[in-house]
């Protein structure tokens, strides 16, 4: 995929949410990451348009992987993101504006569930009156 281009304006959005979201895929993919899963937030949550949420084996993966997708954001949008946990890297969450990852190993994955807590409800069985 190729960099749109550039505004000498940072704040001067360029991008759609879209086009980052198959930005973050695409490094999550490039960096081996595992169960990938994205969620639509539009609608449901002024935090930001999509969760990303994936796996990386190790804490090294999963620093790794967070500082590659940072980089790789901020050289081809001139996005700066927010990063929480880069240090411990059990869970790393990356925050672009428009999309809220998290990478995490998969026992802290496990354990905090968040595709449970994001996922839309499955259509249960209707109610009759």
């Amino acid at each position: 995929m190729s960099a749109p281009e550039m505004t000498e304006n940072a704040a001067d959005k360029t991008y759609t949410s879209d086009q980052l979201l198959a930005a973050v895929l695409e490094s999550l993919e490039d960096d081996k990451a595992e169960e990938i899963v994205q969620i639509d937030l539009r609608g449901r949550s002024s935090m930001g348009d999509y969760m990303v949420i994936a796996s990386g084996r190790s804490t090294r993966q999963v620093a790794a992987i967070a500082e590659k997708m940072a980089d790789r954001l901020k050289q081809d949008f001139a996005v700066l993101c927010k990063m929480e946990g880069r240090e411990a890297a059990d869970w790393v969450l990356i925050d672009t504006g428009d999309i809220i990852v998290h990478i995490f190993r998969p026992e802290v994955r496990e354990f905090y569930q968040l595709e449970k807590m994001w996922m839309p409800a499955a259509p249960g069985p209707e109610k009759f009156r």
